[in-house]
Parts: structure tokens; C-alpha cells; sequence
């Protein structure tokens, strides 16, 4: 568990807690993920899921409650997934996506991976945190494993992106 010194916009309501999640935390993920879902800004997510890999979340909190969530799944030996990056409507703009980002990036440097993708609708977001557009036949089929069982599948517009950890981008101080 990591305290964090919380933003200005955030000072206002309290302390801001990074942490790895606990399965008691998921029902909140879940919500938090499903309202972007909703939306048809991210994908939805099982609870059952969300238990099978919860030992892959950060999580921030702020006075307590999960107000964002990011996800690194590794699946090779060099490569993770970054995913289910969202955070709570009523906690934007006070810099939560960044803190569990940093952190998952943080994680892949640790666990020796090069590099960390992500599919998404919101390439501008992630490029603030060093991810670069990529053709999406770069990726493994394995990662296409999960995509068939989308019901966007084959037709899904979301955009491979690529951070390469080590090129000095904003993430890899």
C-alpha cells in the first residue's frame, strides 16, 4: 500500500491510497468499468472475471472508496496488457488514471517485461504515458483469444497501442 500525496484537486477530499486490489474491491471495479461500458467507451467485465484477475489490479482510493482501476496482464515473456484502465466519473481531473497507470507500468518494469500494450477508444489518453499507435498484427494471436469472445468481434475499432519500457518516455523514470 502506497500513500500518495494527492493533487490539489483532490487535497479537498482526502488522502489518496494506491494499493494492489483485493477481491472485496471488485464490485466497485466492476462498476466503475461497466459504467464506461455502458457507454460504449471500454468493454464490459464480468464480475468473475474480475475475481479470476484480481491479483492483476492497482486500485485508488480515495476516504476509502476505489475511485480507479487499471489492470497489467502478462501474456509472454516480454509483453503484458494493459487494461481496464477507468476511473470513477466524480474523481476526474484529480490525476487517479495517472497514479495507477505509473504503477502498472512500475509493475512491468519489475517483472522484466520490454513491453506493455493497450486496445483502446482513447488513443490521445494513452500517449500522454509513452504509448505509440501500432498495427495490431504486431500482437500475438493469443491476445485475440479474449477479442473473439467480444460481441464487437471482428468488426471492434479500438486502437493498438504500444509502450516500449526503457525508451525514456514520461512512465519509465
Amino acid at each position: 500500500m502506497t500513500a500518495v500525496t494527492p493533487s490539489p484537486a483532490s487535497a479537498a477530499t482526502g488522502a489518496v491510497v494506491v494499493r494492489h486490489a483485493r477481491v472485496t474491491d471488485m464490485p466497485r471495479v466492476q462498476k466503475i468499468i461497466n459504467y464506461f461500458a455502458d457507454r460504449d467507451e471500454m468493454l464490459h467485465r464480468s464480475l468473475n472475471e474480475l475475481y479470476e484477475h484480481v491479483r492483476d489490479f492497482i486500485v485508488a482510493e480515495v476516504d476509502g472508496e476505489v475511485q480507479a482501476c487499471a489492470a497489467v496482464q502478462v501474456t509472454w515473456d516480454d509483453l503484458a496488457e494493459l487494461k481496464c484502465v477507468a476511473v470513477a466519473p466524480e474523481a476526474h481531473g484529480r490525476g487517479l488514471g495517472r497514479l495507477v497507470i505509473d504503477r502498472c507500468l512500475d509493475e512491468a518494469r519489475d517483472l522484466g517485461l520490454r513491453r506493455v500494450f493497450a486496445l483502446t477508444y482513447k488513443p490521445e489518453f494513452f500517449a500522454k504515458f509513452g504509448f505509440e499507435v501500432i498495427d495490431r498484427t504486431m500482437l500475438p494471436h493469443k491476445v485475440w483469444g479474449e477479442c473473439i469472445k467480444c460481441h464487437k468481434f471482428p468488426n471492434c475499432n479500438e486502437i493498438a497501442m504500444m509502450h516500449f519500457i526503457g525508451r525514456g518516455g514520461p512512465s519509465d523514470s
